[in-house]
């Protein structure tokens, strides 16, 4: 049975961030011809210009090896954005973007592109603030942010008074001797408050909710400890399988894709202590303590704490899909893991000895992602005996996707003169009630625009979570018997048998 909850509409359902509350910048976007910035950068800064989010003065300059001139790169991002459509807002859009080709490598075409952001900063009145995206394989972070700082692009003096900011996505290394590589060239010319290092899983909104549902409802907090609850689950799953990204996967795999960032955020953010103030550093601070209290998992033993699969031939969606090892670019005898499943534990005095399960693959049954708080069975039933079943102990789903919402599950009486007792679940859904709502891009790049790092990696994060995970991959890279660890799972099931019965209790199948 399912009880329906009533949202509460929020007191506005937008309020527009002009001028007054965004400073104006410059936004140089490297790898401006590549799919992130066709498919989620222009189109979210587009959706924020809609909504009046964006300052009067702003200016964003895509870069990239290939030659376009600015109508050219303009023509590529209006079909990314409008598809077809028609705006008449898109023009007005369409004049604050511009395009310089660079070769990446060369310190001569950065000394020209200070020249020409110096012309674009006069002409537009940006402050002198300036944003650098890079948007370009993990490979070229080094190169692109020591050549920012050799031509003189990263420093907030020199006379002027705006301000310098460096965009990375994850992932941040592969192993936590990369990474400390990494963070010591992006120092070299950033500070740690310019670098801003994203994952995008924490700008959802149903993400961020976790936060205000454990520290501002005093029901849960008193009960969000070891002495209730018995584990807790979490999935990210995804249905489609390796895609185009089979060089990059095949270097990677699915620990260094998934757990590293996204699993990781969703443990601290669910297993945090709350902050004594609700700011950036404030909140890194406790999920800095959740990854320091993570309990080391080659000191434990990987025997039952940790699966690894990889998927077989099989359906979906009534379509026969390949094997990993027959798609396009992948080593036909490739021992890549394409799941993963790790049963830690926070070693700490609110958790200790509860297990967290993180579970990440592709080709599964579904896509969904979910947290699931499980309670402790009640000590006592005193109702086993009248009706020959255990009480079904209560439990808290946070869906994030697909469908984004709390549901919590509890026993009530069934109406009638007999004894009996049945599952009801109140079911509150995120977007049902309420204004509109910005996507994950819209809102890590607005924040981005305001300073705001509440929602990016701090390198003491990073290290730590890769000090965690690096003894993992180096046992399941370099050990004897890499192959027989390997499960294969068949395509659109619900992952490899040894993990499948802990992946039933968390999706409820």
């Amino acid at each position: 049975m399912e009880l329906r909850i009533k949202g509460v509409a929020p007191e506005a359902e937008w309020e527009a961030l002009g001028p007054e509350s965004t400073d104006p910048f410059l936004l140089v976007i490297f790898g401006a011809s590549g799919d992130l910035t066709a498919r989620k950068l222009i189109p979210a800064l587009y959706k924020l210009f809609l909504h009046g989010s964006l300052p009067d003065a702003f200016s964003i300059v895509g870069c990239s090896r290939t030659p376009y001139s600015d109508d050219q790169f303009r023509g590529k991002m209006e079909k990314a954005c409008l598809e077809g459509a028609r705006c008449d807002r898109w023009a007005g859009f369409a004049a604050h973007l511009h395009y310089k080709s660079l070769t990446y490598d060369d310190p001569a075409n950065y000394t020209s592109l200070s020249e020409y952001l110096r012309k674009l900063d006069e002409e537009r009145q940006t402050g002198w603030n300036r944003i650098f995206y890079l948007a370009v394989p993990p490979s070229l972070l080094p190169k692109i942010s020591e050549m920012i700082g050799s031509a003189g692009l990263s420093g907030e003096t020199g006379g002027q008074a705006g301000w310098a900011r460096i965009v990375a996505e994850k992932p941040f290394g592969r192993d936590l001797a990369s990474a400390l590589e990494l963070d010591r060239i992006l120092h070299r010319s950033f500070s740690e408050r310019q670098i801003f290092r994203i994952d995008h899983y924490m700008a959802k909104e149903t993400v961020q909710n976790i936060l205000m549902l454990r520290f501002a409802n005093a029901i849960f907090e008193p009960v969000w400890n070891r002495t209730h609850i018995d584990f807790v689950g979490m999935i990210t799953a995804e249905q489609l399988g390796v895609e185009h990204r089979a060089g990059y996967y095949e270097q990677a795999g699915v620990l260094r894709d998934m757990f590293q960032n996204h699993m990781l955020q969703l443990l601290a953010m669910t297993a945090m202590e709350p902050p004594s103030h609700f700011e950036a550093d404030q909140v890194r601070d406790e999920k800095v303590k959740v990854f320091r209290a993570l309990k080391s998992l080659t000191e434990e033993g990987t025997e039952g704490n940790l699966v690894l699969g990889q998927y077989a031939a099989g359906t979906v969606d009534g379509r026969p899909v390949p094997a990993y090892r027959d798609e396009p670019g992948v080593d036909h005898a490739s021992l890549v893991p394409t799941f993963a499943m790790l049963r830690v534990f926070v070693d700490n005095w609110r958790w200790g000895g509860v297990p967290f399960y993180l579970a990440s693959g592709k080709r599964l049954a579904r896509k969904d992602t979910r947290i699931v708080i499980q309670f402790r069975k009640v000590p006592h039933s005193l109702f086993e005996k009248i009706m020959g079943r255990k009480i079904i102990a209560n439990r808290l789903v946070l869906g994030i996707y697909p469908e984004e919402g709390i549901k919590l599950t509890f026993e009530t009486k069934v109406p009638g003169p007999r004894v009996r007792l049945r599952s009801v679940t109140m079911d509150f859904k995120y977007f049902e009630e309420g204004g509109p709502v910005l996507d994950a891009y819209e809102r890590v790049l607005l924040d981005i625009i305001q300073g705001d790092q509440m929602l990016f990696w701090r390198q003491d994060a990073v290290d730590l979570c890769w000090s965690f995970l690096t003894p993992i991959l180096e046992s399941c890279e370099t050990c004897d018997d890499r192959a027989a660890r390997l499960n294969f799972y068949e395509a659109g099931s619900w992952g490899p048998e040894p993990a499948r019965e802990w992946i039933r209790m968390i999706v409820g199948e």
